[in-house]
């Protein structure tokens, strides 16, 4: 069980020799391979810090112990798996159902989340980072940005992104 004590970590699957589905960043407070505790010790998912990062482990029986002894801290991780979950059903709805520039949409709304915009995350991100949070190639990314640029949802400068207009982007998101 590892917990990031600062920065910020991808969590991925691996699809393919060359191919990977972004799930999520941990950032600052979060936990990973947490369903290890409960079940298998083989991890579903690798991880990678995007940015300087500390990261502590944690011995599984300790943690199971602290659940179990302190409800106020079992009933936060609970919670926090229940986001991470409902995360992953949109991640699934994305990936099944949109189209690319849904997709990218999508994509770009989750990483300008509030504390994820804290972390200035898009210094830490390749367009390869964000084509793989939305599932597309990396030629689209940088296709569909530039379209949004063109259509004022977003500023492009340098490797940063600044969304100016959520409201498009989240109808994008929603209907594309």
């Amino acid at each position: 069980m590892l917990y990031v004590i600062e920065g910020v970590v991808k969590v991925y699957l691996q699809t393919g020799h060359s191919k990977q589905i972004s799930i999520r960043l941990a950032k600052k407070g979060d936990f990973l391979a947490f369903s290890s505790i409960f079940g298998e010790d083989v991890y579903t998912y690798s991880a990678a810090a995007i940015k300087n990062s500390t990261i502590c482990m944690i011995e599984k029986e300790a943690l199971k112990q602290l659940l179990i002894t302190n409800p106020e801290f079992a009933m936060e991780i609970t919670s926090r798996n229940c986001k991470n979950e409902s995360q992953y059903i949109d991640l699934i709805h994305t990936i099944s159902y949109k189209q690319m520039r849904g997709k990218l949409a999508s994509a770009l709304l989750y990483l300008s989340s509030k504390d994820l915009l804290e972390e200035q995350i898009f210094h830490y991100l390749t367009r390869q980072d964000i084509a793989d949070f939305a599932n597309i190639t990396v030629e689209s990314t940088i296709k569909f940005l530039k379209e949004f640029e063109k259509e004022n949802i977003l500023k492009l400068d340098g490797k940063n992104i600044v969304l100016i207009d959520l409201k498009k982007l989240e109808q994008i998101g929603t209907h594309g």
